[in-house]
């Protein structure tokens, strides 16, 4: 049971094959380019709610090579060598700028400039347009050069079908009433219900039961 727990919280690591597509098509074809470095605009700024999957784009492409990830949240004293350009680096991925602080600012400012100098790639993330920021003006500007799409995150019947695709596709038979209580008990973003019924095919087979929702509710207790 314990180790079952500890599975709980084993994600897989984000890649754009597993990104739930939504009403983001046209931007997931963009991520796709950028992959490959094929886009034509160098840079691009997302913006959406926490759980649209703004990180999870950005950490499946920080998987590609000469790529850099920037979390904005990052501890002041490392913030300086996390911003520091570096040329073999071809696409940089800059998360949550509305978390910048403002010595931080400056260090995304400047990496801004050499980005565009070097005609490297560049993807930002926020919770607001950019000229909805609280940040320094120059900075700001910067935010908006490109393209910017809105990320719009899935419907709660958007995400019962991905689900349900997902366990038809392993042979995972789930009982009426497993997704609607599994998307309102339990994390939101489509990577942790993923693991969730990966957790679910595995208590399923330990304990040698269907996936109905007493299962469900089991395993959540576990977790908690």
């Amino acid at each position: 049971m314990k180790q079952l727990t500890l599975d709980l919280h084993t994600k897989k690591p984000p890649s754009l094959a597993s990104f739930v597509v939504g009403q983001n098509a046209e931007l997931l074809h963009l991520m796709h380019q950028l992959n490959t470095r094929s886009a034509s605009e160098h840079f691009v700024y997302l913006w959406g709610a926490a759980s649209a999957g703004k990180t999870h784009l950005l950490l499946a492409l920080a998987a590609s090579q000469n790529a850099h990830y920037i979390s904005c949240d990052i501890d002041a004293d490392a913030a300086e060598d996390a911003f520091r350009y570096d040329p073999s680096i071809t696409l940089y991925l800059l998360d949550d700028c509305e978390k910048l602080s403002a010595a931080a600012q400056g260090y995304a400012f400047n990496l801004f400039n050499q980005i565009r100098e070097n005609k490297g790639f560049l993807v930002t993330t926020g919770n607001t347009p950019p000229a909805s920021l609280s940040l320094r003006e120059d900075l700001r500007t910067r935010l908006g050069w490109g393209l910017i799409y809105q990320l719009h995150g899935l419907s709660d019947e958007e995400k019962m079908t991905s689900l349900a695709q997902l366990a038809q596709t392993r042979g995972l038979m789930l009982s009426p009433g497993v997704l609607p209580y599994l998307i309102t008990h339990f994390e939101r973003d489509m990577r942790s219900l993923s693991a969730m019924l990966d957790a679910l095919d595995q208590y399923s087979l330990e304990t040698k039961r269907p996936v109905t929702l007493p299962l469900l509710r089991s395993l959540l207790s576990e977790k908690t």
